[in-house]
């Protein structure tokens, strides 16, 4: 763990607040709001200081703070998205507003800030350079937070690499710590949400209309990007050479390759003593991080919360910010302020969708019993392994025409839970679905697919969903994952996929549905069907996948009349 050098915090009451009133454009955004707690200080604001970073590049850096004389706690924000909206109103003003000093800073190379940007090894040492300045400040009285989502929350986990002593709390929204596996996760391109992140890092600390037209560009061009043949070429002149460290980042899929050398920051979690709320949705393109750093934190007796909703990545700033608003000034109080009156009873709060209620829990998972839901032919669900001496269903992929992705953990607007009855009716979709449920069953928990199958190739995707089905015949996506099948060709391989956390009621009169595919494109790139990186196959080779019997879908039931009429 890091000292402070020659710092003794001191009261920061002789500190004269002045400064400017913060951004028009923050002040009328905020007005917007609704459901946040009332102003308590008019605020303060600093702009563009410079704050040198471990290089000794000017890092620029906006100060909020309430405009009265006082002791106040410290935040420390670091963003490559920019300093301005909805960064400055989301928690340079409202936090100031709140009571407590906010430091937004640009990290290097973005927003202004000198010397080069680079998707991750320079956040640690640029957080604790940014500590070390805060030391010098006279209005820091030693009592330091860090708050923000994604990246953001990438460049806390930095700092918690080799916390310094001020360090007493984080709150980490839809958080990241491993860029790595956000990219290449499962052995699979994610190329959409790869794409998106792109130009979100490489346009939008230039402004509001620059990172709209950017997006608006790839919007245009990802199909194109996608199915070209190969990818790489396609990608890299829709993104330009400012975009180079994407391309270098999409290129180097192994997780052992020196390339990624100190880029998971998960141990950061091992043994740490800073106080961390987690904020996550079930369709958060990082909620398995997020849930991997919950783990870590209670196995290291850190103390912990959870809070996971209905949220999308971009939903859970929008349409969920209030409740984790309310949640991240809750925690920064308690242990930055001394006043725990707002915390939670339980460590863990959940979403319950299909239910649509909020469940407290002691922790996560839940007890849960594992329920076995076998494949069976005809496209039936069942609860007993079918006696079947063949497949249960044959499907043909062809990546000349990908099935396409729905819905689901994406950062574009096209995420989270979406009608998937057009998708389901495709010749390389196939659906298993379980009768109709007499009572309600309730899965809050891990889920697993048990994938026995086959492959003429021997090489090609595997993508598996989870679906509640309504009276109407609606199929609605819960869950998936993908699997990645190599083998001899007609070898048959049994695949565990994980599809990630759920905590879901399928109601009386519902159905429960397994879907299997051979992808999900754009949001995975394309398996070409035959050895050698996706990104770089001049050509595609379809595919039959077999699916065999003993093929089960594993759910954590925590209530359930699973009898079904």
């Amino acid at each position: 763990m890091r000292s402070p050098e020659n710092h003794t915090p001191t009261s920061a009451k002789a500190w004269t607040p002045s400064g400017t009133r913060p951004p028009l454009s923050s002040r009328l955004l905020r007005a917007t709001w609704r459901g946040l707690p009332e102003r308590r200080y008019p605020v303060g604001f600093e702009r563009a200081l410079k704050v040198p970073a471990a290089d000794g590049s000017a890092l620029v850096t906006d100060h909020y703070f309430p405009r009265v004389r006082g002791d106040f706690p410290t935040l420390l924000v670091r963003s490559p998205y920019g300093r301005g909206l909805p960064w400055s109103p989301m928690y340079g003003l409202l936090f100031a507003e709140q009571g407590f000093h906010v430091v937004l800073q640009s990290c290097r190379g973005t927003g202004g800030s000198g010397g080069a940007w680079h998707y991750w090894r320079n956040e640690s040492a640029d957080a604790l350079a940014a500590v070390e300045w805060l030391r010098r400040r006279t209005w820091f009285d030693g009592r330091l937070g860090t708050v923000g989502p994604s990246y953001l929350g990438y460049t806390q986990w930095a700092l918690a690499a080799d916390p310094p002593p001020e360090l007493k709390a984080m709150a980490v929204q839809v958080g990241l710590h491993d860029p790595h596996a956000f990219l290449h996760g499962g052995g699979a391109l994610h190329l959409e949400n790869a794409l998106v992140s792109g130009v979100g890092m490489t346009h939008q600390h230039r402004g509001v209309l620059r990172f709209a037209a950017a997006a608006n560009r790839l919007r245009r061009d990802l199909g194109r990007i996608a199915g070209a043949w190969p990818m790489r070429p396609a990608w890299r002149e829709a993104l330009g050479e400012e975009a180079g460290w994407l391309d270098d980042a999409l290129t180097h899929p192994d997780s052992d390759d020196p390339y990624w050398e100190g880029v998971d920051l998960a141990g950061a979690a091992d043994g740490l003593r800073v106080p961390t709320a987690l904020i996550t949705g079930f369709h958060d393109v990082l909620a398995d991080q997020t849930f991997a750093q919950y783990a870590r934190l209670r196995a290291a007796g850190c103390e912990v919360s959870l809070l996971a909703g209905p949220w999308t990545h971009g939903s859970a700033l929008q349409q969920g910010w209030a409740e984790g608003f309310a949640e991240m000034l809750a925690w920064l109080r308690a242990h930055l302020c001394g006043d725990p009156s707002a915390l939670r009873p339980t460590r863990v709060r959940v979403h319950v969708g299909g239910a649509n209620v909020w469940r407290d829990l002691a922790d996560w998972p839940p007890a849960a019993d594992p329920s076995s839901w076998f494949a069976a032919p005809g496209g039936r669900l069942g609860r007993e392994q079918p006696a079947v001496p063949g497949a249960v269903a044959s499907f043909r992929y062809d990546p000349a025409d990908p099935t396409p992705s729905v819905g689901g953990p994406l950062l574009s607007t096209a995420a989270g839970p979406r009608d998937n009855r057009e998708l389901e009716a495709r010749e390389d979709v196939v659906t298993f679905t379980g009768e109709r449920l007499a009572e309600p069953l309730e899965a809050v928990g891990w889920v697993t697919a048990l994938v026995r199958a086959s492959a003429d190739t021997g090489r090609c995707h595997v993508f598996v969903r989870l679906c509640d089905v309504d009276e109407q015949g609606r199929s609605v996506n819960v869950c998936d994952g993908l699997g990645v099948l190599e083998a001899e060709s007609e070898a048959v391989v049994e695949l565990a996929v994980p599809l990630g956390a759920a905590a879901h009621r399928f109601a009386a009169g519902h159905r429960v549905r397994w879907q299997i595919s051979g992808g999900a494109h754009p949001r995975f790139a394309r398996h070409p069907g035959t050895a050698g990186p996706p990104a770089e196959a001049a050509a595609g080779s379809p595919v039959r996948i077999t699916v065999l019997p003993g093929s089960a879908l594993l759910l954590p039931v925590t209530g359930e009349g699973g009898s079904s009429d």
